[in-house]
């Protein structure tokens, strides 16, 4: 059976501000040394499993000028522009009308845009084995990282049993972020799992799960999916779309359905979730500091000090974040990373939509 990417390139990557913006968000930037972006780094870890015109991106219409100038490969029927978020159910179940118009029915590789994977051989290894499971009979496959650390910024897969495959395992539940104890004992534990994002299915699959658990979705999906490939598919896309009820696939479909299997992927897979991951992915000095640009510091120990071509002088600091760009200079404590969200919440309040 043939094999396609589903490529989730929507996101707004609001814990990366200020240097994703609405205009230009986390996955069209490079946040590691060798200057790639993220997205093109999703597209060509892929292509020894994948070919371009099998990949599809699903992105919001205003990035579509990123997708044409970073991914030129790609053919440009297989980028679909939302004309508004709806989240990741109607963002798939639409992608999977879209695969089964044009090929009949196929595997879906279904990522997010913006993570980082340092061992891709591996990666591929898993997506193929992920993918056998997935071609054999009705089953939902979602790919689990083994945890490293008691991280409390993502959901957790609980898996119960192997499958009969080796490498296999049945899940139990789905779990929500959990607070620091709660984690620290997931961890101890050793059948948990962080939640990836990444998930793989035919598209006959997933599309009957949200016709069984979603069917408004699932019938206002139908008249888009019919005019792919038509001259009415942008008008009809952007009629019928902003119309779909908005629903995660984790919550419509993943914590409902049975069939759901787990391949834990030891890979070195980041989700680069906030400025904090910058100091995983890329090299710190002895000091434990990551400094980009121009930057001079002077006893400062675990910072992260982002900037261009002015000078950014730090002194006698440490465990902070800064981040300068030509409007906006964030200032902030690691443990706060995770709640740069409240910023911009607060510039919308003040209606400082420019910075955004």
């Amino acid at each position: 059976m043939k094999i396609t990417a589903v490529i989730m390139a929507g996101g707004k990557g609001e814990r990366f501000w200020p240097r994703s913006r609405t205009s230009c968000p986390k996955q069209f930037l490079s946040l590691t040394e060798d200057g790639e972006t993220m997205i093109r780094k999703t597209v060509r870890r892929l292509l020894p499993l994948v070919a371009p015109q099998d990949m599809f991106i699903v992105t919001n219409a205003e990035y579509l000028h990123h997708i044409k100038e970073q991914l030129p490969e790609i053919p440009t029927e297989n980028v679909i522009a939302e004309p508004c978020p709806r989240n990741t159910a109607p963002c798939i179940g639409l992608a999977a009308g879209i695969i089964r118009k044009k090929y009949g029915d196929a595997v879906m590789l279904v990522l997010p845009s913006d993570h980082l994977i340092h061992a891709e051989d591996m990666f591929i290894d898993t997506l193929r084995k992920a993918a056998l499971v997935a071609e054999d009979g009705r089953n939902l496959v979602t790919i689990g990282i083994p945890p490293t650390y008691p991280e409390t910024g993502y959901g957790y897969i609980r898996y119960v049993s192997g499958s009969g495959r080796s490498g296999v395992y049945q899940v139990g539940q789905f779990v929500e972020k959990p607070d620091m104890e709660t984690a620290r004992s997931y961890v101890r534990s050793g059948n948990y799992l962080w939640n990836s994002g990444m998930f793989i299915w035919k598209a006959s699959t997933i599309a009957e799960n949200i016709a069984k658990f979603m069917p408004v979705l699932s019938k206002g999906l139908v008249p888009i999916a019919e005019a792919y490939q038509t001259p009415d598919f942008e008008r009809v896309l952007r009629e019928r779309f902003p119309s779909l009820p908005t629903e995660s696939v984790d919550y419509g479909i993943m914590e409902k359905a049975d069939c759901i299997y787990t391949v834990p992927g030891s890979f070195g897979w980041d989700d680069v979730g906030s400025w904090l991951a910058l100091e995983r992915i890329n090299r710190t000095d002895e000091n434990g500091n990551l400094f980009i640009g121009d930057v001079v510091g002077v006893s400062v120990r675990n910072c992260t000090v982002s900037g261009g071509d002015r000078l950014i002088a730090a002194l006698g600091v440490k465990d902070i974040v800064v981040v300068d760009t030509p409007d906006a200079l964030l200032v902030c404590d690691k443990n706060s990373t995770q709640e740069i969200k409240k910023i911009i919440a607060e510039l919308h309040n003040r209606r400082r939509e420019e910075l955004l």
